[in-house]
């Protein structure tokens, strides 16, 4: 009757290792060469989105290679949205108890006692290099070059509103690229394996895609733009059929990417000894096939959190192998550790499990388990045959994938033996967070407010490190006061607009961590009748004004859009720098406020960030 063969407390702790011999020995017990590591994560793109699962619309042969060369988790489970399984992928444990409540304003970001994946093979001598998007924080000591990564290429906030000659972040430095976003973060990810191939590499390349703005490249376009779409969405009444068309065609770019990558380790003979991880991080962001699975993204259930999961690694695991077994992005951690023989960095407990057994095919028993999903609230609970959603109804999954006939009444024992075990999830996982959030001097309402919505998050943002000078203080991470208000509901790619009285002000809450003098640059447009407000930057007893010349009012970008961008999504423009000057900042938490003193036109100007960089 029921799937639950061990008793709560023992499923909850669980963590089974099935091997002590090292995973990279050869037959004669020597040491082989450490293996190589690629990991792709695809963003919003949805289990039904790939060829190899069914969908007869798309083409994703290189993706589906993996599979077919190495192994399918064939259950495998991330969390509803981006950030929060960014940052299971990054430490093996559960987001809530790494400070991630959201997926903008400061709610992305991964406390700093977390250590991640990158920090265990970098320790052990890899090169490491990420490319794409971060989503777990943006300022130093939370950027990816604090958090185990060499260097780092791509954005590091949430979605990007620009995918065609994006301004793009190297090391710490905006650069304009050329060309689609994908194909340009791809390239940086070869020109590292290429630099980085005499030693072993760990390279992530976390793509953007299909996340909307809905833009594609035209070639990718063009093959589904008249396609008519004959796989369905669960509920069909709620698709639009060029979304899906759009998201189809960023997933065909995307495994066309995929394929360059692998291109390459072939050309470089890395093939044999390079494990390479592909997943996505959510399900998917529309209403489309997804093997009639119920949810997505956002959802808690089924469909909003399943993801295709392929690892390969030819000069290990078996080729052509599926894994039945329930797993999930807490399980990465662990595994590629494992299969590594990568010793993991930091010592707190893990949630994920190291799955090498099972890919390995060293095991014929595995211990039942249960793997949470939480989002906005909503706690659902899998184990290897049930589902209990957040509504506390309970579905047979192998009967019944849909999530269409609960049988809550039929299997009374077992919906409250779950009930149970989300209660004491809930209490276990925020127990730690309200810890943190005690020492943060964080308040209860701090964390309601934060979590129920796009409220800055009350945690300050450091600045002023030596070994990582530049801090850029983007729109989506300062408060909005007066009657200024950013340009779009999503904040990740927005900028503050409506400045025009001098009530009006945006803050940032920092916390300075070196005191000296700091540069000043804000990135602004300004309509030419209106250049020429004072400006001034306060911080404590310091203060820095300017004025706002000269006049800089470009047009909207025409060149983004495949498709009109969904509501709440900020159309974009070309920003130019104003050098306001230098301002001394002092040690400690203080906020930083910039406002107007004299407005002689209608508006001030527009905002996209202000950027402190810390002089020597």
């Amino acid at each position: 009757m029921s799937s639950m063969k061990f008793p709560l407390l023992a499923m909850l702790a669980s963590i089974v290792y099935f091997t002590e011999s090292p995973i990279n020995a050869d037959e004669t017990g020597t040491r082989s060469a450490k293996p190589n590591v690629v990991i792709f994560l695809a963003d919003d793109a949805g289990w039904g989105d790939y060829s190899g699962n069914g969908n007869k619309q798309v083409r994703t042969p290189h993706i589906d290679g993996i599979a077919r060369g190495g192994v399918t988790l064939d259950r495998f489970f991330v969390c509803p949205v981006c950030a929060p399984t960014r940052a299971e992928f990054l430490t093996g444990r559960y987001h809530p108890r790494g400070g991630v409540r959201g997926v903008s304003t400061g709610q992305e970001r991964l406390d700093l006692d977390e250590r991640t994946v990158a920090e265990a093979f970098h320790a052990a001598g890899y090169a490491t290099g990420a490319f794409g998007k971060w989503h777990n924080g943006s300022q130093w000591p939370y950027h990816p070059m604090a958090r185990g990564f060499d260097e780092y290429f791509g954005h590091s906030s949430g979605h990007w509103g620009e995918y065609f000659d994006a301004p793009l972040e190297k090391n710490g430095r905006m650069i304009r690229s050329r060309g689609y976003i994908v194909d340009v973060c791809t390239d940086r990810a070869i020109e590292f394996i290429e630099r980085s191939n005499s030693k072993p590499f760990f390279c992530y390349v976390p793509f953007t895609t299909p996340h909307s703005p809905w833009a594609a490249p035209e070639a990718d376009w063009n093959h589904f733009k008249d396609k008519p779409i004959t796989q369905r969405a669960t509920l069909a009444n709620q698709e639009n059929l060029d979304e899906t068309r759009c998201a189809l065609a960023m997933v065909e770019n995307q495994d066309a990417n995929v394929g360059r990558v692998l291109a390459k380790l072939e050309e470089l003979k890395l093939t044999e000894n390079t494990i390479v991880l592909y997943f996505s991080d959510n399900g998917p962001n529309s209403s489309r096939w997804n093997g009639g699975m119920k949810g997505i993204k956002g959802s808690v259930h089924e469909g909003g959190v399943r993801s295709t999961c392929f690892i390969r690694w030819p000069a290990r695991l078996p080729a052509g192998h599926t894994v039945s077994q329930i797993a999930g992005a807490i399980d990465l951690l662990p595994t590629l550790s494992a299969l590594a023989d990568v010793k993991r960095v930091g010592d707190k407990p893990l949630d994920g499990r190291d799955l090498s057994p099972l890919l390995l095919k060293q095991v014929t028993g595995w211990p039942d388990r249960m793997i949470f999903s939480i989002w906005a609230g909503k706690v659902s609970v899998r184990t290897q045959q049930h589902r209990l959603d957040d509504q506390g109804q309970l579905f047979d999954m192998l009967a019944d994938p849909g999530q269409a006939a609960p049988i809550t009444g039929r299997e009374p024992e077992l919906t409250a033996r779950l009930k149970t075990a989300v209660t004491a999830w809930r209490q276990d996982v925020f127990s730690g967070a309200q810890a943190k959030a005690a020492i943060a001097k964080l308040s209860v309402e701090d964390i309601k407010k934060t979590a129920a919505g796009n409220a800055v998050d009350p945690r300050p943002i450091p600045v002023g490190y030596r070994e990582f000078p530049i801090t850029m203080l983007p729109a989506r991470d300062g408060e909005p006061r007066g009657t200024v208000r950013r340009s779009s509901a999503a904040p990740n790619c927005s900028y503050f607009v409506n400045w025009t009285s001098k009530e009006d002000s945006m803050v940032w809450l920092l916390d300075v961590h070196t005191t000296g003098r700091y540069e000043v640059t804000i990135d602004y447009t300004c309509p030419e009748p209106d250049a020429g407000s004072t400006i001034e930057l306060t911080s404590r007893d310091s203060r820095l004004t300017g004025r706002v010349t000269p006049g800089w009012n470009p047009p909207l970008n025409t060149n983004q859009d495949t498709l009109p961008r969904p509501h709440g999504e900020s159309p974009m423009k070309e920003f130019r720098p104003l050098n306001l000057g230098i301002i001394d900042l002092q040690q400690g938490p203080a906020p930083l406020t910039l406002r107007a003193l004299e407005i002689p036109g209608q508006s001030v100007m527009d905002v996209r960030r202000v950027t402190l960089t810390l002089l020597p």
